[in-house]
């Protein structure tokens, strides 16, 4: 981030995301084939939230774009299971409907591959559905093979950073399925980031802005599973579908690189690099998807509040297996991420190079101290909305390492110490 990317930012409190309505009715996002600063991608697309793609160019060297295609632009099977062979992979079954997702089996790679050849030779059908590998942690499960780059775009990635950290899990995944294949109707998790690289093939996107899915949703207010079904023709089911905008449909081809922002409600239907993310331009985005879970939560067993000491606790501990994470884990997140930063900045005043190889990443070196104190800020002002928050006050602490009004003290003393430094504040 350069200097006057920082300025432009560093005094704000709310996002300042733009009216979505230029996307209403438009059919063409930006298309980004020129080199461009990451500066820009930040002020453009990271704090407005609005999506763009990325041509081929910038996953020309790819390993995978390599290795895992054909000349003909075909899925290179062979090298696939040389790589892969009996590694078990997620395979979801496109057919089959289980809530609002498709149910998922565990088979190993060669057998999802075995499939696909006879998916393609009995003209795309099979008496077993249309299959997609999907979630498949590759690059967790396989570091060595590096078979691709994350865009220095995409770096500031808190969410892999903090699970990193863990070693437990991770929110990058590689999908594969053949003609047919898709995902149902859907907003990414802790409404993140996403950007997916296509490896091979063609996919198509259909995307609808932030506040366009309460257009669509039923009687019962739950989201279409697939928003391209011919019941939400039916008013007396989807009564306010004729409000919502047309959706962006756009078609991604080989080598293209889609960037989803937050909340961007979206279905697509293929080899494909798929990355989850958050950072200090969309964490306000997650605070607000963490506030309404837990709301619709306290809603759904308000009978009992009376009834249960632990009624606030319990009230946390559905939201996490909701959701996946809870207001505990929340800060801990943000700890880290604080920690890293604070590292960072105090190892770049310091000069101190052992310090700075101990605590400092690539990823934080490369985005430079005008990022780091940018993201000191944006951590900063959510501890201030969690400290003034009941539900979070009502949690107990004793058992943290380190107490969030601590945190706070220390995010400020580091970008106060770090001003003449830096240049953080000098126009």
């Amino acid at each position: 981030m350069d200097r006057d990317a920082y300025h432009n930012c560093s005094s704000l409190v709310k996002m300042p995301r733009q009216s979505y309505e230029q996307f209403w009715s438009s059919h063409f996002v930006d298309y980004i084939d020129k080199e461009l600063s990451y500066s820009k991608f930040f002020r453009k697309y990271l704090l407005p939230n609005h999506p763009c793609m990325f041509s081929r160019r910038f996953t020309e060297d790819w390993k995978c774009r390599k290795q895992w295609v054909t000349e003909e632009g075909k899925p290179n099977f062979q090298k696939l299971l040389q790589e892969f062979d009996e590694t078990p992979v997620p395979v979801a079954n496109c057919n089959a409907k289980e809530y609002n997702a498709n149910p998922k089996q565990v088979m190993p790679l060669k057998e999802f591959i075995h499939y696909w050849k006879e998916y393609i030779q009995n003209g795309h059908s099979s008496p077993k559905g249309c299959l997609y590998l999907k979630d498949w942690h590759m690059s967790r499960d396989f570091p060595e093979h590096n078979v691709y780059t994350t865009p220095v775009f995409f770096s500031s990635d808190w969410l892999n950073e903090y699970w990193d950290s863990l070693e437990v899990d991770d929110y990058r995944f590689v999908y594969m399925g053949p003609k047919g294949s898709w995902t149902p109707f859907h907003a990414d998790v802790f409404r993140s980031y996403s950007w997916s690289a296509n490896i091979c093939g063609r996919k198509k996107w259909l995307l609808y802005p932030p506040g366009q899915e309460d257009f669509l949703r039923d009687t019962h207010g739950n989201l279409p599973y697939d928003v391209t079904s011919a019941e939400l023709q039916d008013r007396g089911l989807f009564p306010q579908f004729e409000e919502a905008c047309q959706p962006l449909e756009i078609i991604q081809e080989a080598g293209e690189i889609i960037f989803v922002p937050s909340g961007w409600h979206h279905q697509e239907d293929t080899i494909s690099i798929n990355h989850n993310w958050l950072n200090g331009c969309n964490i306000d985005i997650m605070w607000q998807f963490l506030q309404n879970e837990l709301s619709s939560v306290q809603k759904e067993i308000e009978e009992w509040r009376n009834t249960m000491d632990s009624w606030h606790q319990h009230c946390q501990v559905i939201m996490k297996a909701c959701s996946g994470i809870d207001y505990s884990e929340f800060a801990s997140f943000l700890k880290i991420v604080a920690e890293n930063r604070m590292a960072f900045l105090n190892a770049c005043s310091s000069g101190d190079s052992s310090d700075y190889s101990r605590h400092l990443s690539e990823t934080l070196t490369a985005l430079g101290p005008y990022h780091a104190a940018f993201d000191l800020q944006r951590v900063a002002h959510i501890i201030e909305c969690l400290l003034c928050n009941e539900d979070f006050k009502r949690l107990d602490h004793s058992t943290s390492t380190l107490q969030p009004e601590t945190l706070l003290q220390q995010i400020r003393d580091t970008i106060q110490s770090t001003r003449g430094q830096h240049l953080l504040y000098q126009e």
